[in-house]
């Protein structure tokens, strides 16, 4: 069966009447948006605006998800192509009627008004007032929106259609590199081995044009951070996101003191497994203990369901309607693209989820992982489009949390074999997302600070991704098997308007643990809160929404607790490696 989401509620195919409408009636919407700026500041005014600004990103929403959704099954599909530049060049040219009405929203003085609808957008409009000294002159808008769309917009898909064109020749086979990356978790050491080999050759094949895209994605960051006014591509980040520079410093910190610790799990695995240098890269992933239990969907979907059912109804039930709708695309193919992720859809009130399903148990975590995604959506949907749009930190927030909700509710019938197996794949998860994120936010820090002066050439990029693998690791890792090729398929690097998306896992990872600490102290009743917590993540700022649940995200003893939650586990899982060694 294969397995391919349904994509029909938002349409059916690209010769579907309802999608050519609602390009028609965008660009109605888009013609009458410039009237705003000419109009006076009354309460009646804003409140227009704002019904149609929700009105509008609903449509442009579910023409632009269906696009990017065809796109990523099928990267060769030249029609998703051909209307992504279509959508693209349409939303361009409303750039300068844009930058009209942020100064026009901006000119409002918010506190005279009492009506409910303004009140309730009252977060999403300050936002605006405050992003507006940001903001070019309206010309100035209008030049980069076109810019983008033969720049970074147009580099960025040629990277997507390098990367998943690409072929690994492995045992004189051709494997998609989806494939050969999912052989990472295999039982077998040498085909791990082999699969890690081959795909570091087959990466020559297109290293030149995707080191161009990333150098030209990066110079782009650059040049619109420059022009906008911020001190850097980071502060640009940090503001998107909602999110104070101290909050990061403190996080960054925590995560720095906990190297070590991390450190000591890899060598520990490495002498397990036979090594003496620190763990090759190709057995980051390898299994720890030997069981032959491998999760199909069918098994993985039960699974899941059964764990998120021990947390609350509400996300069982949420996760048993995915699955029996055909929201998922499952499994690996040529063309599709690799990794996972979530769309949530909030103009029709759904999502839909990638996969690249290899039956293994960390296949089920990522599940659960990107599950966790779609309730956060689902808790949004009584929010407007505007309140809905929350930012990348938070992003990774409840995905994390019902990976864990999984993991700690296998762990309590498991044997002590798969107690074992299910806190490795736990620590090596928690791993990635502290140490290897880490390592990526070195690389981005230190690459934007090169590209500064010009262009950085292959060997330049892998010496600097060898470099801060090593950093992060430390002597974890063995330095001769380290993966200089990171920054090809990770799709976080090469979008222009979104730098930074690494430090956003570790901080879901750790706010995540942060939250099931206190579902351990309040049981049952924290599910209500969480679902609270969830649906206020559109408009409130990070540190904001923190406190709506007691958290202080500016208090290092908040991260540090969590950070030790990961260390009971690190020697819960000691202990077990020591009795069945």
């Amino acid at each position: 069966m294969d397995r391919k989401w349904d994509l029909k509620k938002l349409y059916t195919s690209f010769e579907d009447k309802q999608l050519i409408q609602d390009i028609e009636e965008v660009k109605v919407l888009l013609e009458d948006f410039k009237k705003y700026p000419e109009l006076e500041n009354t309460e009646d005014n804003l409140i227009q605006y704002l019904k149609q600004e929700n009105m509008l990103n609903n449509k442009v929403e579910r023409l632009f998800s269906y696009v990017n959704l065809v796109m990523n099954a099928d990267t060769t599909n030249h029609k998703a192509i051909k209307y992504a530049s279509i959508l693209e060049d349409m939303l361009a040219t409303f750039a300068d009627t844009d930058a009209r009405i942020q100064k026009w929203v901006a000119s409002f003085d918010f506190q005279q008004f009492q009506d409910q609808y303004i009140l309730e957008h009252l977060y999403i409009l300050n936002e605006m007032k405050e992003h507006n000294q940001y903001l070019l002159d309206n010309q100035g808008e209008a030049v980069l929106a076109s810019m983008k769309i033969n720049g970074s917009s147009a580099w960025s898909k040629y990277k997507d259609q390098l990367i998943s064109s690409m072929t690994v020749f492995m045992d004189n086979q051709e494997y998609p590199l989806t494939e050969v990356l999912n052989m990472a978790y295999s039982k077998d050491k040498d085909i791990r081995k082999k699969a890690y080999k081959a795909e570091i050759q087959s990466y020559q094949q297109v290293e030149q044009g995707v080191a161009s895209a990333l150098n030209a994605i990066k110079g782009e960051a650059i040049t619109v951070a420059r022009l906008r006014g911020y001190e850097s591509v980071l502060q640009r980040t940090l503001v998107d996101s909602r999110m104070t520079q101290k909050t990061l410093d403190v996080l960054l910190s925590t995560i720095q003191k906990s190297l070590p610790m991390f450190e000591k799990y890899f060598q520990t695995k490495a002498q397990h497994l036979g090594y003496t240098n620190g763990l090759p890269w190709y057995e980051i992933y390898a299994p720890i203990i030997d069981i032959h239990n491998e999760y199909s969907y069918e098994k993985g979907c039960d699974f899941v369901i059964e764990q998120f059912n021990s947390f609350s109804k509400n996300l069982g039930d949420y996760a048993k309607m995915v699955i029996q709708n055909n929201w998922i695309d499952v499994y690996p193919r040529q063309g599709k693209v690799g990794g996972a992720f979530c769309q949530n859809l909030h103009c029709i009130q759904e999502s839909r989820f990638l996969l690249n399903y290899g039956n293994d148990f960390s296949d089920v975590i990522t599940m659960a992982h990107e599950l966790g995604h779609g309730f956060h959506g689902h808790c949004l949907n009584a929010q407007t489009a505007l309140n809905a749009e929350y930012p990348m930190p938070i992003a990774e927030t409840a995905s994390t949390f019902c990976e864990t909700i999984v993991k700690k509710a296998a762990l309590k019938t498991a044997t002590p074999q798969q107690q074992l197996m299910i806190l490795e794949n736990e620590l090596s998860d928690c791993a990635q997302v502290i140490v290897d994120i880490y390592s990526r936010f070195l690389f981005e820090s230190r690459f934007i600070q090169k590209r500064e002066n010009g262009p950085l050439s292959v060997d330049e990029i892998k010496e600097l991704m060898i470099e801060t693998q090593k950093e992060a690791y430390g002597h974890g890792l063995d330095h001769n098997e380290l993966h200089p090729y990171m920054w090809t398929w990770k799709p976080h690097y090469y979008e222009a308007d979104y730098a930074f998306y690494n430090f956003p896992y570790a901080f879901g990872l750790l706010l995540a643990k942060g939250l099931y600490a206190l579902y351990q102290k309040q049981g049952e009743s924290f599910a209500s809160t969480y679902e609270r917590f969830l649906s206020l993540t559109g408009k409130m700022s990070l540190e904001d929404v923190g406190k709506s649940v007691g958290i202080d995200l500016q208090d290092e003893n908040f991260w540090q607790d969590s950070i030790n939650m990961i260390a009971e586990d690190l020697e819960q899982f000691y202990c077990l490696l020591k009795q069945i060694s």
